[in-house]
């Protein structure tokens, strides 16, 4: 079942146009992620989305209804924790979620809301006292003290160590557990791949490509690249004249080969027959960023 539905949207500032054409559309219970450089018009895609912006054309429904017609029936079903969301300095973490819970007429039990997202500790604490993965924590708690039937997450995990980043994924993934739809806006590929059941490639405004991550990547994967150091030396005619091998780089004393079929095996048994090992040898999936690469001529980065 489809519970948002996004279709040719558009929205300009002035001379700017923010989101040229933009469609897609998210199943129930997935985590669907909206992916691409800064920008890329993904921040004012999902306040559309959540009725925050009006678009200038195109058509949205979230569970059926318009955001622009039904503004309170949709922000009722959407819990938002926005990229420059900031509380007040002073305010307990107790306080801003109790004060937000007091904004909808059935919301969340806020004290256990603090337990799933592992700020009980912090009950008393300030804001600003408050690390960054705490206060990301803590925004996620706000977007779902309304109990929504969609969540989204902007930029959550922007400006986090890795640790923190770690324990925001496996919220997202408790959340996701709990019934939730979660729209995950991203420029990090780790991230997309890790929790994205579906992802949207934004660029310049416009959908490049949506599918699964794996399938983004299928839709580019042709080629392998292998990397190693030979434990003697050999000539890139060598390697050349391989089966399925299409080109041979070198830095330093590392090797790079690309190519196609059974690439490992093809070296590995080519190199033997002239005596020679490939140390430390990696072999490179293509990634989502290779994908994003290939799609849009320009890396994501």
């Amino acid at each position: 079942m489809k519970v948002i539905e996004v279709s040719n949207l558009h929205k300009r500032y002035g001379e700017q146009v923010a989101v040229e054409d933009v469609s897609f559309a998210i199943d129930e219970g997935e985590i669907f992620g909206v992916l691409g450089p800064n920008g890329a018009g993904k921040t004012t895609t999902v306040e559309c989305l959540a009725g925050l912006r009006v678009p200038d054309g195109g058509t949205i429904r979230v569970g059926g209804l318009d955001p622009r017609t039904d503004r309170d029936a949709v922000r009722s079903m959407v819990g938002v924790q926005l990229q420059s969301a900031v509380l007040p300095d002073k305010i307990k973490v107790w306080e801003a979620l109790d004060l937000y819970a007091s904004f909808y007429e059935n919301p969340s039990d806020w004290r256990e809301l603090l337990r799933k997202v592992g700020l009980e500790e912090k009950r008393d604490t300030a804001f600003a006292k408050l690390s960054g993965g705490q206060r990301q924590r803590l925004s996620v708690a706000l977007a779902l003290v309304g109990r929504p039937r969609v969540a989204i997450l902007d930029e959550l995990t922007t400006g986090l160590d890795p640790q923190a980043r770690r324990d925001a994924w496996e919220l997202v993934e408790q959340v996701r557990d709990s019934g939730v739809t979660i729209v995950l806006v991203t420029h990090f590929m780790e991230e997309a791949e890790r929790l994205c059941d579906r992802v949207a490639l934004i660029d310049g405004g416009r959908v490049v490509a949506t599918d699964t991550p794996a399938g983004l990547v299928a839709q580019v994967a042709s080629e392998q690249r292998l990397r190693f150091r030979p434990s003697a030396p050999v000539s890139d005619d060598v390697l050349l004249a391989l089966p399925g091998v299409i080109s041979v780089s070198r830095t330093g004393d590392q090797i790079t080969v690309e190519g196609t079929g059974n690439l490992p095996h093809v070296v590995t048994i080519g190199l033997s027959q002239h005596d020679v090992i490939a140390t430390d040898l990696r072999i490179e999936q293509t990634t989502l960023d290779d994908a994003f690469l290939a799609l849009t001529g320009k890396r994501l980065a």
